[in-house]
C-alpha cells in the first residue's frame, strides 16, 4: 500500500512540475497579449491589472488542457488568456453591461438588414435603421469595438450531441484527429466565405488586423484613414462577421 501512495505522490509531483513548466513557457504569450490590448485600451486601463487576469488565465488553461482533444496547448491558452483580459476589461468599466447591449443591437439590426436589403447594409442605412445620426452611429461603433470580439465559448452541437468551440477545432493539423480536422476545414471555409462576403474595406481592416496583426495606427497608415475609422469599420465588420459565423452549423 505504501508503495501505491509513493507511486501516486510521485506521478503527482510530475504532473505538477509539468504544469507549472507549461505556464512559465507561456509567460512571453501572455506579455505578448497585453502589449496588443494596452494599444488599443482607453489609457486609465492599468496594463498591470491586464496581466494579472492574463496569468490567472493561462494558469486556468494548463488546469483545463486536455491534449486528447487535439489542439496545441498554445492555441488553447491564447484563446483563455484574450478571454480573462476582455473579461477584465469588461469588470473595469461600469457601462460594460450598457455596452455590451449596444454591440448586441448592432449585430441584430446588421443580420435583419441583410436579410432585408440581400446584401451588405453600409454605414448610413445602419444608422437609418438604428434612428441616429451618421455621427452617432460612429460614435456607438467607437464604443463597442473592445467588445467586437468573436468568443470561442460560441458554441454548437456535433452530430453525438456534444458541444463544441472554436477552440476544439483551432491548432495544428497534423495533432488533430479525423473529426477534428474535418471540423477544422468547415469552421475556416465558413469563415473564409464570410469574410470574403465583406464590403472591401471591412475585410481588409479585418486581414491587417487578425491576420497581419498590424495596429489600428498601421492600418490606418496603409488605407488612408485615421484610427478612430478603423475602429469603427472593424467594430463594424465584427458585427457583420459574428452574424454570419452564429449561422455556421458544421
Amino acid at each position: 500500500m505504501s508503495r501505491l501512495r509513493a507511486y501516486e505522490e510521485q506521478t503527482g509531483e510530475r504532473a505538477h512540475q509539468t504544469r507549472e513548466t507549461i505556464i512559465v513557457q507561456h509567460l512571453p504569450l501572455v506579455r505578448y497579449l497585453v502589449a496588443r490590448f494596452v494599444a488599443q485600451v482607453p489609457a486609465h486601463i492599468d496594463p498591470q491589472d491586464l496581466t494579472s487576469a492574463a496569468i490567472i488565465g493561462l494558469i486556468h488553461a494548463a488546469d483545463r488542457f486536455d491534449p486528447s482533444r487535439g489542439v496545441q496547448f498554445k492555441t488553447f491558452a491564447e484563446q483563455h488568456v484574450r478571454g480573462a483580459i476582455i473579461d477584465e476589461l469588461r469588470a473595469c468599466d461600469p457601462l460594460s453591461r450598457t455596452v455590451r447591449e449596444k454591440c448586441k443591437l448592432v449585430e441584430r439590426e446588421m443580420h435583419k438588414l441583410e436579410h432585408l436589403l440581400g446584401r451588405n447594409p453600409e454605414d448610413v442605412e445602419m444608422a437609418q435603421a438604428l434612428q441616429l445620426t451618421i455621427g452617432d452611429y460612429h460614435q456607438l461603433l467607437d464604443e463597442v469595438h473592445e467588445f467586437s470580439f468573436v468568443s470561442i465559448d460560441d458554441s454548437w452541437d456535433d452530430e453525438e450531441g456534444h458541444p463544441l468551440s472554436l477552440a476544439d477545432v483551432l491548432g495544428d493539423d497534423e495533432c488533430k484527429g479525423p473529426q477534428s480536422r474535418a471540423m477544422a476545414t468547415q469552421l475556416s471555409e465558413a469563415l473564409g466565405t464570410a469574410i470574403e462576403s465583406m464590403p472591401e474595406k471591412e475585410r481588409l481592416a479585418v486581414t491587417l488586423y487578425y491576420y497581419e496583426e498590424l495596429n489600428l495606427k498601421e492600418i490606418g497608415a496603409i488605407m488612408g484613414l485615421t484610427e478612430s475609422r478603423i475602429c469603427q469599420i472593424l467594430s463594424q465588420a465584427m458585427a457583420r462577421l459574428k452574424g454570419k459565423m452564429k449561422q455556421f452549423r458544421p
